[in-house]
C-alpha cells in the first residue's frame, strides 16, 4: 500500500475517533449512565484522546521527543489554569490548545485540551462535566491543526480569530451538558436560556482566548518550530 493511501487512512481513522467515538462515548456516560459513571468515561475519553497521535505514532526516538513536546504544552496549559483560577472565564487552556494544534497537528491538539481538561480537574475537581470539558478543548486543538498546521504561514489575525471563534464554541458546547444536567434531557428552550444567560461568561472567556493569543502565539511558535525543525518532529 503506497504511503498517499496510508495517510488517507491514518486521518480517516483519527477522524472516526474524535468526530464519532469520543462524542458517542460522552453521550454515553449521559443517557445510559446518567453521569453517575463520569470517572469511567473520563478515562475512556483520555484514552481514545490519544488513540488519533499514536495512529500516526512513529516509534523510536523521534515519536518520544513528540510526546514530551506535548506533555511540556499540556503543563503550560494547567499551570496557566490553575494560575488564573481566581480570575472567571479568564484562562489560556483555549490559547494553548489552539497553539499545539496549529503547531504541532490536529491529533496533538486534540491530546494537550483534552489532557488540560481531565488533568486540571484533578485540582479543580472531577464531576460529570469533566468530559465534555475533555471533548470540548480537544475538538478545538483538533480544528485549529486542521485549518492552520500545514499553513506556510501562521497568520496571527486568523489565530486570534479562532481563539475567540473557539471561546464562544467552547461556552455553546458546555451548555450543553448544563441543560443536560438541569433536566436529564435536550430541551432547546432550555439551552437558548442557558446561552444567554451565559453570553457574559461567553464575551469574557472570547475575549481573554484572544489576549492570551496575542500574548502567546508568537514566542510559542518560535519555539515549537525550531524544535521541530532541529528534531526532524511533527512532520
Amino acid at each position: 500500500m503506497d504511503s498517499g493511501k496510508v495517510k488517507i487512512i491514518k486521518k480517516t481513522a483519527a477522524g472516526f475517533v474524535v468526530f464519532l467515538l469520543i462524542p458517542l462515548t460522552v453521550a454515553l456516560g449521559v443517557w445510559l449512565f446518567k453521569d453517575r459513571k463520569y470517572n469511567i468515561i473520563s478515562a475512556i475519553v483520555a484514552f481514545l484522546s490519544c488513540v488519533p497521535f499514536f495512529i500516526r505514532f512513529e516509534k523510536g526516538v523521534n515519536g518520544a521527543r513528540e510526546l514530551v513536546v506535548i506533555a511540556v504544552m499540556t503543563a503550560f496549559s494547567i499551570v496557566g489554569r490553575l494560575v488564573f483560577a481566581p480570575l472567571p472565564g479568564f484562562k489560556p487552556v483555549t490559547a494553548f490548545t489552539v497553539i499545539s494544534g496549529v503547531a504541532l497537528g490536529p491529533e496533538a491538539g486534540f491530546l494537550v485540551g483534552s489532557l488540560s481538561a481531565v488533568v486540571s480537574d484533578f485540582f479543580f475537581g472531577q464531576g460529570p462535566w469533566t468530559p465534555f470539558q475533555m471533548f470540548s478543548w480537544g475538538i478545538l486543538g483538533f480544528i485549529a491543526g486542521v485549518l492552520l498546521f500545514r499553513a506556510k504561514k501562521k497568520n496571527l489575525l486568523l489565530i486570534c480569530l479562532l481563539g475567540a471563534a473557539g471561546g464562544a464554541a467552547f461556552s455553546l458546547m458546555m451548555d450543553v451538558w448544563t441543560t443536560l444536567s438541569l433536566d436529564g434531557g435536550f430541551l432547546w428552550q432550555r439551552y437558548v436560556a442557558n446561552v444567554i444567560s451565559g453570553l457574559p461568561f461567553m464575551g469574557i472567556y472570547a475575549a481573554s482566548n484572544v489576549i492570551f493569543l496575542l500574548v502567546l502565539t508568537k514566542p510559542f511558535l518560535s519555539k515549537l518550530e525550531r524544535i521541530k525543525t532541529k528534531f526532524d518532529i511533527f512532520k
